[in-house]
């Protein structure tokens, strides 16, 4: 089955769709798309058969979310936690992942036509060769798409993802990019694999259970958690515009939380940029007192100077993401 499916929502979606989008919609949805195994039970059919059922609702999920007007989704594909599954699942999963990857390939034109960007997150050396060389392909045929964005988490776990982007900012002030005073909540916000989008303002977890799983755990402190009891494969159209009501009738709660802490975090920068300055000024002025003018001045140069840091810094991750991908597809046309 394609990733994108197309086709249009019937009438009475359509009159729902439009009423839902007259109040706050959120513009990033993330799933936990959990219950393939279970319905695979349930329907007495092979645990393949149903993570292929789950894909195919993936797809038609995404086209619930393309008329509702919401511009990106990030979905839970492969914990790292799911390789202590049988080797037989573990391995038809990869396969799985192979074969649409491929497909996804094989339909570039049509991800242009919507202008959807692939990005996939977590860790790929975890991957076979060959399934990190297609994904990699993926994303770089799709990086500069612009009007839609598909997140798939594969190989990926929350905690392992906020110790990765530690040890980014550990190097890069080990190689003197960056300093020890620069390392901030900002900063590693920019360090996580999803830098390139805005937190999620709704995660929804199917199939009755009630925890994270170690997913997005960073990212979604101040969002909306819907959590479902329906299997993903049976999840509907029905089920998502529960979930987003959910979020209208808590949106402005959501918002004032994540404003304070925007807030919260600007200060916090500020009083870490004073300290650094007042310490600069009391080693250069042998302790001698400095006027507020002077005082502001050295906190506004070494701000820029700060901030001029940090920008390289980033730059020099990026490159370095990028130049994975890159070297994957390379890699990937020699063989």
């Amino acid at each position: 089955m394609s990733w994108i499916k197309e086709g249009e929502l019937n009438l009475v979606e359509r009159i729902t769709s439009n009423i839902l989008k007259a109040g706050p919609m959120p513009k990033h949805v993330a799933f936990i798309m959990d219950g393939n195994r279970r319905f695979a039970q349930k329907k007495n059919m092979e645990r393949q058969e149903g993570h292929m059922q789950g894909f195919n609702k993936l797809a038609e999920t995404l086209r619930w979310c393309k008329h509702l007007n919401i511009p990106e989704v990030t979905v839970y594909a492969f914990s790292i936690e799911n390789f202590k599954r049988t080797k037989d699942e573990v391995d038809g999963l990869m396969e799985l992942a192979r074969q649409k990857f491929e497909r996804l390939l094989d339909e570039r034109e049509n991800l242009e036509k919507h202008g959807v960007c692939i990005r996939v997150l977590g860790d790929l050396n975890m991957l076979p060769l060959d399934l990190q060389q297609r994904i990699a392909e993926a994303v770089v045929a799709t990086r500069n798409h612009n009007k839609c964005f598909l997140n798939v988490c594969f190989a990926y776990t929350s905690r392992y993802e906020i110790t990765n982007a530690v040890r980014e900012m550990a190097c890069g002030v080990e190689q003197g990019l960056i300093k020890a005073s620069d390392v901030s909540e900002m900063l590693l916000d920019e360090c996580l694999y999803s830098n390139n989008s805005p937190h999620p303002d709704l995660l929804i977890r199917t199939s009755g259970e009630v925890r994270l799983s170690d997913f997005l755990l960073w990212q979604t402190s101040h969002s909306c958690l819907v959590f479902q009891s329906v299997l993903w494969p049976e999840y509907s159209f029905w089920n998502l515009c529960e979930a987003i009501v959910q979020y209208q009738l808590n949106h402005m709660s959501i918002q004032k939380a994540r404003d304070l802490h925007r807030e919260h975090q600007a200060l916090q920068q500020l009083e870490v940029d004073q300290a650094c300055v007042a310490e600069i000024l009391q080693h250069h002025g042998n302790g001698k007192p400095t006027d507020a003018q002077r005082r502001h001045e050295a906190l506004q140069r070494y701000t820029a100077c700060r901030e001029e840091r940090v920008r390289d810094f980033l730059d020099a991750l990026k490159h370095k993401r990028d130049s994975y991908f890159s070297d994957l597809c390379s890699q990937s046309v020699t063989a």
